[in-house]
């Protein structure tokens, strides 16, 4: 397809949050569970500008892993129970809230920055100066 055609304007939450190519809806964004495609294989989008860093483990630590400690914490308080309570009652509780949100959190960001169209700052050059507004007299 040219890479002049116009593609609509897509939600990062619709396109993000299910794996798909944020220019065309129709592409898949990764190749693994968390590793990003080279380029949509429908529209031919290169995904080298996308670049989440740590924003999808950080709403997981956010939203998902103080509720999971504060579980632990609550179990080990009120019960006081053995270590291996805590093996069979925390533990998979934290992998079932931790790992499942980082995949569609990571394809929302990723879509964001392309719906967004974020990049990298540019220190260089200086932005233009506005003249400060002249206080009426009187």
């Amino acid at each position: 397809m040219p890479s002049e055609q116009e593609w609509p304007p897509l939600s990062p939450i619709h396109t993000g949050l299910r794996g798909r190519c944020p220019r065309c809806g129709e592409g898949h964004l990764f190749s693994g569970f968390l590793k990003l495609r080279p380029s949509c294989e429908v529209c031919g989008l290169d995904y080298s500008y996308a670049d989440p860093a740590d924003g999808p483990a950080f709403f997981v630590i956010c939203f998902a892993c103080i509720p999971s400690v504060i579980l632990a914490l609550w179990i080990e308080a009120k019960f006081e129970p053995p270590y291996w309570v805590h093996l069979v009652t925390t533990l998979p509780f934290m992998l079932a809230s931790c790992i499942p949100p980082l995949r569609p959190l990571k394809g929302w960001l990723v879509a964001s920055q392309f719906f967004f169209k974020a990049e990298e700052a540019r220190f260089g050059s200086a932005a233009p100066r506005k003249k400060p507004a002249i206080p009426p007299a009187g």
